[in-house]
This record gives structure tokens, sequence and C-alpha cells, in this order.
């Protein structure tokens, strides 16, 4: 059965802003470290951004270079799901997004991800 369902995806104007939302029915997303990565056409799937648990309900967020100051993740347990805001989107923010979760911290050079959303696809138009 699925683990985590993205769900927001889909056509937006640049420059306007949209939220990615992910959620399970299978798993408590507090407990874990979670992420959302991205992958364009010919392209390896790429980091966006993290909120790694550091303990109980305390988090530590990391982003990319091209997501800081533009992307936002966030959490919001009591509903179990992790949010991905977009703002300012251009082109090459394109692709399919995905919502990740692991036992291990998550980030730019910590890729090894336990369980993947099927992917929601964010496409920009100028």
């Amino acid at each position: 059965q699925v683990d985590l369902v993205e769900s927001g995806g889909g056509l937006v104007q640049a420059g306007n802003s949209l939220s990615l939302s992910c959620t399970s029915s299978g798993r408590t997303l507090g407990r874990y470290h979670m992420g959302w990565f991205r992958q364009a056409p010919g392209k390896e799937r790429e980091f966006v951004a993290s909120s790694n648990r550091i303990g109980g309900n305390v988090y530590r967020t990391t982003y990319s270079d091209f997501a800081k100051g533009r992307f936002a993740i966030s959490r919001h347990n009591a509903e179990n799901t992790v949010m991905l805001e977009m703002h300012s989107p251009t082109l090459e923010d394109t692709g399919v997004y995905y919502c990740a979760a692991s036992s291990s911290p998550l980030g730019e050079a910590l890729p090894d991800v336990d369980y993947w959303g099927q992917g929601t696809q964010v496409t920009v138009a100028s």
C-alpha cells in the first residue's frame, strides 16, 4: 500500500504561490525525518528541503540553495501532514516533487530515504 501521498501539484503561473501536501495513513510523520525532493526531465532527483527530527516535537529545517528564501517546509502533526510552500516559482522549478520519510536525517548530502511518495507534478508557466 502507499505510505506517503502528495497532493497540490499542477499548473501554476510564474510568480504565483502554491502549496504541496504530504500525508500518510500508515505512518505517524512526526516520528520521521521528512523531506521534499524533485526531479526534472533528464535530471537526477535532487534535494529541496527537509525537516529533521532532533527529538520529541523539535525539528530542524534545511533548504537547498535554490529553495532558500522562496520555499518553506512545515509540519502539522495534529493533521499528520507535511507541507511545502512554494513562493515566486520560476520555470526552473518545474518537475515532479516527492515527499520522503526516513529514520535518518535528510539533506543535500543525505539522500537515504526509507519511504517515498508517488510524486506530484508541478509545472510552472511563464
